[in-house]
């Protein structure tokens, strides 16, 4: 069986071990809605990404008490608020680490990371790029406005280059961040890009999501109505998303209305009409590729005239998980695969000094 991505369905993988709900029972899009007043400005994306997330949660079956959302500061950080689970606001950045303990500490919890494009790759840089590497069971939705708005409008990692906010009033000199290609850069197993106005898409990818085991970072393009608003008004047409939005789909070329990516002598890629294009050079997606790099390739693309937009999974491999290795390890150690004898070995090794002798 296969998500509604083409990915292989494996939910049983990324919740494995997480307590479900006794056979006949469900719940719906209202228990996972909390008693707190939703308070952010009219128009955030962040209530469309809410919304797809308290209705998609009763799909996967599990137990609200075993549920965890963890969060940093920003607007997108009041999100474990508005949901009746367990959560934790936690403190600048740090998501991923505090989340880290609770997965590794706690196999019966799904835990999420909510966290923003200021929060996760400015102060929170290397937390997010090492929970990605080590690979641990979480799954990271990335809410990108490219702005700071919780402080009122300065710009973030993911600002153009010349953009005018209130920090930058001459325009930004920073090159931004990708984070599709910071988390592939990370090697990544699962790396994945939707935006808030796409529902379905949204909702699709959420599955696709929980349904990794490891590391799984989603970036969500959502529309900041203040202080940036517009920055994705183009892939929201019609019309011009058709010739804009790329959708990722295993064993599918990669294109956009008449025109097809392909791969240079150089190997790097190109937007070509169709027509034009040899056939043997289109680009296939396989986002269970071991290698990163075609996935990277892709995600260079990109552009700040939002000119082409590679939009799905980029990368979806297996890999072993920092947590699962972890508990392997300390169960080991009390089964007694490591004995008393190692740990002497261990404390009274080379590296140890006799003090005041």
């Amino acid at each position: 069986m296969t998500t509604d991505l083409g990915l292989p369905r494996t939910l049983a993988a990324g919740t494995d071990g997480v307590p479900r709900l006794p056979e006949g029972v469900s719940l719906g899009k209202r228990d996972f809605t909390s008693d707190q007043e939703v308070r952010w400005c009219p128009g955030c994306g962040d209530y469309a990404i809410l919304a797809a997330v308290q209705g998609f949660l009763p799909e996967l079956g599990l137990k609200r008490e075993n549920v965890v959302f963890v969060s940093g500061i920003g607007c997108s950080s009041r999100f474990p608020y508005y949901l009746d689970t367990y959560g934790m606001h936690s403190i600048h950045g740090r998501a991923p680490a505090i989340a880290t303990g609770l997965a590794a500490s706690r196999e019966d919890l799904s835990v999420w990371v909510v966290t923003g494009d200021g929060d996760a790759l400015s102060i929170g840089g290397n937390h997010l790029i090492h929970a990605l590497r080590r690979n641990v069971n979480l799954k990271i939705l990335l809410f990108n406005n490219e702005i700071y708005g919780l402080t009122k409008g300065q710009y973030s990692p993911t600002s153009h280059v010349g953009q005018v906010t209130k920090s930058s009033p001459l325009g930004s000199v920073d090159r931004p961040f990708n984070p599709v290609s910071l988390a592939l850069g990370a090697e990544a197993t699962f790396v994945a890009r939707t935006m808030d106005s796409d529902r379905a898409h949204l909702t699709s990818v959420l599955r696709a999501a929980a349904e990794h085991r490891g590391s799984a970072l989603v970036e969500i393009y959502q529309n900041c109505p203040i202080f940036n608003d517009g920055v994705f008004d183009v892939l929201k047409d019609r019309t011009e998303a058709a010739a804009r939005i790329l959708h990722l789909a295993p064993g599918e070329r990669v294109g956009a209305g008449e025109n097809v990516v392909v791969r240079s002598d150089d190997g790097s890629l190109a937007f070509v009409p169709e027509a034009d294009a040899d056939p043997a050079r289109v680009v296939v997606h396989d986002p269970a590729a071991d290698d990163p790099s075609a996935a990277f390739a892709l995600s260079r693309l990109d552009s700040p005239d939002l000119g082409h937009v590679p939009m799905g999974v980029f990368r979806s491999v297996a890999r072993p998980t920092y947590d699962d290795g972890l508990r392997e390890q300390i169960t080991a150690s009390r089964t007694g695969e490591v004995t008393d004898a190692d740990i002497d070995a261990l404390l009274a090794g080379r590296d140890t000094w006799t003090v005041g002798a």
